[in-house]
């Protein structure tokens, strides 16, 4: 079995407590944010990159609590979703800034603004270096110059962890703060080496010479949508709900590189490789074969296009403990996919099971019948357009029907007729995963292609769903789906939301084209995804009409009177 590009990270290491700050400024042309470039050191993966402020917590930021105004313990806290020491992440973040750009957010005792103290530019460095050589406590430092903190500035913006699988991990807090009056940035010529205030959008579009990291290049997409920086720290005072931003680390064309948690990937990555030891892969590669787990393998298609996406996947299913296996789509008329397929089979496969008989899912069952004398099992085709007119199984199944593959592995059958009426998907029941074939999709909603698609009968299939014990489901074109009812849910409601848009244009115009229809209903859709729209307008349309609600008049369509 082929098997992915491997990499060898450390042991998984426990996250250390880290605080940052995106320090801002209204420039000449928009809204600008300060940016450190880190120094060139062996080790660090941030070497040479662009930075926000910041760094981990030290033992002595709790000690600056009763020098913090404007925000206590307990209201930090509260902001940062932790039962105590909230207030150490913004002590930290203001350390952290003034250590390495020269920024302090004081204030006076009763959190007025109030200036630094008058020391000349080299005691300034001094204070900064002992600081971060820890010669000097930052409350000794406070306590001396009677400074007070202004916690209350820094605005918590956003959390992120680092990926498993790193040699060091950071569990971040990021903050915003506009830059304190009268200011000018300083570096510290150790560990920062240069600085940049830059807009969000040109930091992004390649005007920095040194590279940015993930989270900072993410969190500077997130920055670049707001006009000044007041406007930036008003919204992230606002919010209410941070959600941790964790990335995982998974094989991609270059090598390991940090997958987000809205890639189509992300939640397959972290049930088959949880620890990031590089074993999974950001990409489905056609004729690699990937163990999904004890019971699952899958193998995709060399057939990508704009209506399969990545391609067709095929999967075996079996028992972990036994030596017969299911292979559910062999997918498209291929040579190649077929030696993928004989490569890739865990054990001898005794069943070649089919959701449907449309062209990329079901025309190589024949082949790899002849190849391996599995018996064949699926639906016939109703209609011939878009069909495998030759699949020929050597039994139909039924809706509920189940198949032991072992004693440890069995398939249930579910009739889901929407997309297609012989549409089946097979329940893989010790786990919960639904294989959905064309009935649920990664990253799109399927096609519902009249006569042989019903809207009606899509929308109930999907409804039926929900009612099915499920932890995760395995589509025909795409990675694993996690929180499977979410995801049909979602299916559901915008195919609802299409179809209100439809009733809409309908009531608009009275009587209209079906062109003319397309053009209002899938208004945002691309060109050349138009043709496909078409058949799932014509079988909302169809529906509608069956339901007394529009009514067909030769070639136009009508809204129905009440």
């Amino acid at each position: 079995m082929n098997a992915a590009p491997q990499w060898a990270p450390a042991p998984v290491a426990v996250p250390r407590p880290a605080a940052t700050v995106m320090v801002l400024r209204d420039g000449p042309e928009g809204m600008e944010v300060l940016l450190l470039r880190r120094a060139q050191r062996a080790n660090d993966r941030s070497s040479g990159a662009y930075v926000f402020p910041g760094g981990t917590l030290d033992t002595g930021d709790r000690a600056l609590h009763e020098y913090c105004r404007g925000l206590d313990d307990g209201a930090a806290s509260r902001r940062l979703g932790l039962p105590e020491g909230g207030l150490d992440y913004y002590v930290a973040a203001i350390r952290e800034c003034f250590e390495e750009a020269g920024l302090l957010f004081v204030c006076g005792a009763d959190g007025s603004a109030a200036p630094l103290p008058p020391l000349a530019p080299e005691q300034w460095q001094y204070v900064r270096a002992a600081l971060r050589r820890g010669e000097l406590g930052f409350a000794e430092f406070c306590a001396r110059h009677g400074l007070w903190l202004a916690a209350d500035q820094l605005a918590y913006h956003s959390h992120w962890i680092t990926p498993r699988g790193l040699p060091k991990r950071f569990d971040t807090r990021f903050f915003v703060a506009i830059v304190p009056a009268g200011q000018e940035v300083s570096i510290d010529g150790e560990e920062t080496v240069e600085h940049r205030w830059i807009r969000p959008h040109d930091a992004l579009s390649g005007a920095l010479a040194g590279r940015l990291p993930n989270a900072t290049r993410h969190t500077l997409q997130a920055l670049s949508r707001f006009r000044t920086a007041r406007e930036c720290v008003a919204h992230a005072q606002a919010l209410r709900e941070i959600a941790v931003i964790e990335p995982r680390i998974a094989v991609g064309p270059e090598g390991p590189q940090p997958v987000m948690p809205d890639h189509p990937a992300y939640a397959e990555i972290g049930r088959i490789d949880p620890d990031g030891r590089g074993s999974a892969s950001c990409e489905l590669v056609p004729g690699r074969a990937v163990r999904l787990s004890g019971r699952i393998v899958r193998v995709t298609a060399p057939n990508g296009n704009l209506m399969t996406g990545p391609g067709t996947n095929s999967y075996f299913v079996g028992d972990p403990h036994g030596d017969s296996w299911a292979l559910i789509d062999p997918g498209p008329d291929d040579a190649a996919h077929l030696a993928a397929l004989v490569a890739a089979a865990p054990g001898p496969v005794r069943w070649i099971l089919v959701t449907h008989t449309h062209k990329d899912h079901s025309p190589l069952a024949a082949a790899l019948k002849a190849r391996t004398g599995a018996v064949l099992l699926g639906m016939r085709p109703q209609h011939d357009e878009w069909q495998d007119a030759r699949f020929a199984p050597d039994r139909a199944l039924a809706h509920g029907e189940r198949l032991r593959l072992g004693a440890q592995t069995t398939l249930r059958v579910i009739h889901t007729p929407g997309h297609a009426s012989n549409h089946l998907c097979y329940l893989l029941e010790e786990e919960k995963t639904l294989f959905t074939g064309d009935h649920v999709m990664q990253g799109s909603t399927v096609v519902i292609n009249p006569p042989d698609g019903d809207m009606a009968a899509y929308l109930a299939s999907l409804r039926a769903l929900l009612a099915e014990d499920l932890d995760w489901l395995a589509p025909g074109h795409g990675f694993l789906i996690p929180q499977p009812h979410a995801a049909i849910e979602r299916l559901i409601a915008h195919r609802l939301a299409r179809e209100a848009r439809v009733l809409q244009a309908l009531a608009r115009h009275g009587c209209a084209g079906v062109e003319e229809l397309l053009a209002e209903v899938y208004a945002e859709t691309p060109p050349a995804l138009l043709p496909v729209a078409r058949r799932s307008l014509t079988a909302h349309l169809i529906k509608l009409a069956n339901e007394g609600r529009a009514l067909a008049q030769g070639p136009r369509w009508c809204a129905a009177a009440r």
